[in-house]
């Protein structure tokens, strides 16, 4: 006789390791503390040059890690989710953390959303010693939103259906910042993406990370290539093709920001060109503005708000 967790789908979450020794533990803990009774973790590093192994060494056999040279964040991804087993996917950054209830959460919300591919949630900003610095309320789902306006909502503690994954392929190789926005919306056209109103993760600002590096000229202009391929793939929907100008007028958009903050001056200002040539009213909304503030502010105020997190709580 079959107990009842064993009627309940398995879930596997992966978690891609590279040089994240500081906060590896506290994801890896994480999962191992889901209530939800059926939670296969896979970890792969990366070849990590910071003490990383030794960590893992640590958990001995609690579940399955592996230490591989140096392949990049997708084949990494991509190697977990081929050796994992569940009927539900999700990968978690070696730096963030998922709550007790986040899988326990996400089956339920897959098992009421039958057409659903995809579920994601509400997440807490933590600085780098885990002290809160404010929570994100993702919005409700929308696809052309994503697309046409260059945002990507779901987060840390998203989860998906491996037969999604399985028609949808793996994750691109030739990304290297926004290989989950890329996913998410081929991944989209499998089914409909569902948002909970839940914090079920945290998501840690720190130096370290993508957010606060300084971006060369190809991965600046990733937003342009992943909207671009979109807008051809066939299986799009004509009404969401006919938006082409304003969605790649926005992706130009991204990529001036991310060359502005490489200090790229002439790419960035090309790039702005081509966002107005494109869709003009693009240029003077309040997102716009939001974008030109945060190569000014990004990085000062994140580190502004730790240094008062510290002072606050001693």
């Amino acid at each position: 006789m079959q107990s009842p967790a064993e009627n309940l789908p398995l879930v596997s979450v992966v978690i891609p390791s590279y040089n994240h020794a500081r906060y590896l533990a506290a994801a890896i803990d994480s999962v191992l503390a889901q209530d939800y009774p059926r939670v296969e973790l896979i970890v792969i590093d990366d070849g990590s040059t910071d003490g990383s192994p030794d960590v893992l060494k640590k958990y001995d056999q609690r579940f399955h890690w592996e230490v591989q040279a140096n392949q990049g964040q997708a084949a990494t991804m991509n190697r977990g989710w081929t050796m994992s087993r569940g009927e539900i996917l999700a990968y978690l950054s070696a730096d963030d953390i998922l709550l007790p209830n986040a899988a326990s959460a996400a089956v339920s919300c897959l098992r009421r959303n039958a057409e659903a591919v995809l579920c994601y949630c509400d997440f807490n900003l933590i600085d780098p010693g885990g002290r809160l610095i404010r929570r994100i309320s993702t919005p409700d789902f929308s696809y052309r939103d994503m697309l046409v306006k260059v945002i990507c909502p779901p987060g840390p503690g998203a989860f998906f259906r491996r037969h999604a994954f399985e028609t949808t392929g793996f994750w691109d190789g030739s990304l290297r910042t926004m290989l989950d926005y890329d996913y998410w919306l081929r991944l989209g056209l499998q089914g409909s993406i569902v948002s909970i109103p839940q914090v079920l993760a945290l998501y840690r600002m720190h130096a370290g990370q993508e957010t606060f590096s300084t971006m060369n000229e190809s991965m600046s202009g990733e937003p342009v290539r992943i909207v671009s391929r979109v807008l051809e793939n066939p299986a799009l929907p004509g009404e969401l093709a006919a938006l082409k100008s304003k969605a790649l007028s926005n992706a130009h958009l991204h990529s001036a920001q991310l060359h502005f903050r490489g200090y790229r001056y002439r790419l960035g200002l090309q790039s702005l060109r081509q966002a107005f040539v494109l869709c003009p009213r693009n240029l003077f909304t309040w997102k716009a503005f939001r974008m030109s503030a945060n190569v000014v502010l990004n990085r000062a105020l994140h580190r502004a708000l730790w240094k008062i997190n510290r002072v606050l709580r001693g």
